[in-house]
């Protein structure tokens, strides 16, 4: 995944503030090839991160009752598979989709889609969505691509994101020492935090009307900002 440096405006000409600014910036990992030594130590860094953040288990308490019998799951950026692999042990049917190749331990059983998610043509087949640190890497343009998409097919999104604020990119900055942050994570992480998201943000990149959407954000004390998003009947 490439990205671009800009400056995703989320606010209209004339009353435009700073924390209402997004920066994307390229991440170092993201230019790595899967099996380079930093990109090992670097996903090995995000696993630790995702436990620490309560991430993992946030998706295993929320996900599962929201779902309709039947109903097919697909998680955004897979990556290693960890998160998908802990909701199949818990009985949730989900695919995964990523540019990396198909995880080691991913069962046979579930479908792996190696692909950019911007031109995934699939979506239809899957009511649920979820992504956990992964929405954060598009502009606004490329959200709102991705939205048209949920909004034609899905009926269920459940995202975790890095919470935009300088107060989280101190107390990682301060905390990866006690880990040995490799450092590409050291970098990607601050860039990671300022491509974050505030308030309603996403759900509004994504185009999900109040009035078609039941929304609900939260942002948790170590820095995560979560989106639980339900269309209405």
């Amino acid at each position: 995944m490439k990205l671009r440096g800009t400056l995703d405006t989320l606010a209209p000409p004339g009353n435009l503030r700073l924390a209402m600014l997004r920066q994307l910036q390229p991440e170092i990992l993201d230019s790595l090839p899967p099996h380079h030594p930093d990109a090992i130590n670097s996903r090995r860094d995000l696993c630790l991160i995702n436990r620490i953040m309560g991430n993992s288990r946030w998706f295993l308490r929320t996900l599962p009752p929201l779902l309709l019998p039947g109903e097919n799951a697909l998680e955004l950026g897979a990556g290693s598979g960890e998160l998908s692999l802990a909701l199949h042990a818990r009985g949730v049917a989900i695919d995964g989709l990523d540019q990396v190749p198909r995880p080691t331990l991913w069962p046979g059983s579930h479908a792996w889609h190696q692909t950019d998610l911007l031109g995934f043509a699939n979506y239809a087949d899957y009511p649920a969505i979820i992504g956990n640190l992964i929405f954060h890497h598009f502009s606004a343009k490329e959200l709102a691509a991705l939205g048209e998409q949920f909004r034609a097919h899905t009926r269920l999104i459940v995202a975790s994101e890095p919470a935009r604020h300088t107060r989280f990119q101190k107390l990682f900055a301060a905390f990866a020492p006690l880990f040995r942050a490799n450092h590409v994570t050291l970098h990607d992480a601050h860039v990671s935090i300022a491509a974050g998201f505030r308030a309603d943000e996403l759900p509004r990149c994504l185009g999900l009307e109040p009035s078609r959407w039941d929304c609900r954000v939260t942002t948790s004390p170590l820095g995560a900002y979560r989106l639980v998003a339900l269309r209405r009947a």
